[in-house]
């Protein structure tokens, strides 16, 4: 199953430095890109829709590293 979590950074520069952090990030193989006047990141990566989703916590934590909040 296709899984897809946008966030939301306080600035642009906040977004580019979550997103160049998960390019060369080896929790999981997750595809993202800025979107929503940059200031936005939308992740996608595949979950087999068994059991805890420990790609999305992971992805939450690094998120809130940077200040970000899914939206």
């Amino acid at each position: 199953m296709q899984t897809e979590i946008s966030y939301s950074f306080p600035s642009a520069p906040v977004a580019n430095r979550f997103l160049n952090e998960l390019k060369h990030w080896s929790v999981a193989d997750v595809k993202a890109k800025l979107f929503n006047n940059s200031d936005s990141v939308k992740v996608t990566y595949e979950f087999d829709g068994k059991g805890f989703d420990y790609t999305c916590s992971e992805l939450d934590d690094l998120a809130s590293k940077y200040d970000g909040q899914e939206v």
